[in-house]
């Protein structure tokens, strides 16, 4: 069926997608469809009434050989496109501030397409509208030469706000929020700002321990406001929870913080696990991915959270006296600039200073010493609830490693077998050729030794953190002068901790942080 220019680009997408998890999804096959039949004419709308009737394969077959296409280009068209990205990149991809050329983070904005969204998120599958000049608010100073538009077409509107941060912004079409072109991270100004969030949550150390005698007194307030608060606040210290009450407005999602769980979202477990004074949660948290935890508590929280759940519907809230706004008021009252955030991050870089000292050993080799790390890291990770579904690749990419891992066994085992030989022919022969091949064999089993570790180690961390992202909380939660002082104190190359890109957005961190730098 040849379909008008409407329907078939958003078909295009769906194809484009057709091996992919979201296409089994009932959400997002729902989502799809109806915003597909809103592309649609009236006569197609009149033919096509069931997606399960609709053939896709020749769509995606199309999108499959383009990107076997693409993988099999020369070296001189590789090259090409290298260059024009380039060409681009320097066109669009620097501003001046401040007197200095600074490189800027996202100056694309993002093209149509199926929303996928995180977790079980109720809008996925849906039409992701392409954003057009009219949509766009630029914001640059008065004085400097304001990019053009598109031919035919003019911005939302030029402005110039040097309070704020972004360069342009436009609203997208699912949840109605503001997208940003902002600067990159490695810029001057992000750095300062970074610099400026580690240095707040550094400073919560000269408070914590009075926050948390104080909230500790307050579990047994008159007023139940208060207590409501501490155990909000115990949580939020204790659990890294997010506040709540953060959705963007038209954000459908049911999306749950400390300060917006309900009753249905907790269960009670006098002895659970081995350990008294249970909690249980399971609830939907940023961008829709579940929280689900049983965690010990201490008795007082315990009791309190049986007050708090007395006579209540589960649709009720837990914390009924409590807001986000109250808590964040209280959390400024208690330190200049504390926020649930900022509790989140101290401790974050705690754990993860704690966790590298407890697990590495100056003995251990390099790739010994980067598992340590990343299970540091996995520990932070696990805290924070950054999860992520373990990738459709993954027992394929596993079964390769194991491949590899198996090959270099032989490969040492015969090392070995050549060394032993060679040892043999020397205590023979004594002469200085046989004892130049025995230090030749004995240094290729040293190799080999080191490359089978390697893989062993790579094998173990990548099915330790399958299901864990750890690149969210290393680049937003962690200060990255704990990892380059580790780095530096275990003689571990930085490189093999950060990428070049990620090395760029924490040069502050590189020209500051010495071996004994403590969080």
């Amino acid at each position: 069926m040849r379909l008008s220019v409407k329907a078939e680009e958003v078909a295009t997408f769906y194809g484009r997608m057709l091996d992919h998890e979201y296409t089994t999804k009932e959400v997002f096959r729902k989502n799809f469809f109806n915003d597909w039949r809103k592309e649609m004419t009236a006569e197609e709308r009149e033919v096509i009434k069931s997606l399960d009737k609709c053939d896709f394969t020749e769509i995606h077959r199309y999108f499959v050989d383009k990107a076997a296409a693409r993988r099999v280009l020369t070296r001189e068209e590789k090259q090409k496109l290298k260059e024009e990205a380039e060409k681009l990149q320097q066109e669009f991809g620097y501003c001046i501030l401040d007197g200095h050329r600074e490189k800027i983070g996202n100056f694309k904005t993002e093209p149509p397409g199926l929303f996928r969204g995180r977790g079980d998120h109720p809008k996925m599958g849906m039409l992701k509208r392409r954003v057009m000049p009219e949509d766009v608010v630029i914001n640059c100073s008065r004085d400097s030469k304001i990019p053009k538009p598109p031919a035919g077409h003019q911005w939302k509107e030029v402005r110039s706000d040097n309070t704020v941060m972004w360069l342009a912004a436009w609203t997208e079409s699912i949840q109605n929020s503001i997208k940003y072109v902002m600067l990159n991270p490695c810029s001057k100004l992000k750095g300062e700002k970074a610099w400026q969030k580690f240095e707040t949550a550094r400073r919560l150390r000269g408070f914590v321990d009075e926050i948390r005698s104080q909230y500790r007194a307050d579990w047994k307030s008159q007023e139940m406001k208060t207590r409501q608060r501490a155990v909000a606040l115990y949580f939020i210290d204790k659990l890294a929870l997010r506040a709540g009450n953060e959705k963007e407005d038209g954000e459908a999602a049911d999306t749950v913080g400390c300060c917006s769980l309900r009753v249905e979202h907790v269960q009670l477990h006098p002895e659970a696990d081995g350990c008294q004074h249970v909690v249980e949660f399971d609830f939907p948290g940023k961008d829709s991915i579940r929280y689900y935890n049983r965690v010990p508590v201490e008795k007082p929280v315990y009791k309190n959270l049986q007050l708090f759940m007395k006579n209540k519907d589960p649709q009720d809230d837990l914390f009924d006296r409590l807001t986000t706004t109250s808590l964040n008021k209280h959390l400024h009252e208690l330190m200049d600039g504390l926020t649930a955030k900022v509790f989140r991050t101290y401790n974050a870089s705690v754990t993860l200073q704690e966790q590298l000292r407890a697990l590495t050993r100056a003995e251990d080799s390099i790739a010994a010493k980067i598992l340590s790390y990343n299970r540091a890291n996995r520990a932070v990770a696990i805290l924070c609830n950054h999860q992520r579904a373990t990738s459709s690749t993954f027992e394929k990419s596993m079964q390769n490693l194991q491949t590899k891992i198996q090959v270099k066994k032989e490969q040492v085992a015969e090392a070995r077998a050549e060394l032993r030989k060679a040892r043999a022919e020397h205590k023979a022969q004594g002469d200085g050729k046989s004892g130049s091949v025995l230090e030749k064999k004995r240094r290729l089993l040293e190799k080999l030794q080191e490359q089978l570790a390697w893989l062993s180690v790579q094998a173990t961390d990548k099915e330790e953190n399958k299901q864990v992202a750890l690149s969210t909380s290393k680049l937003n939660y962690l200060d990255p002068r704990i990892s380059i002082a580790w780095c530096k104190r275990f003689r571990v190359p930085v490189e093999k901790i950060y990428s070049k890109t990620q090395r760029e957005r924490f040069a502050w961190a590189l020209a500051m942080a010495g071996e004994d730098f403590e969080f």
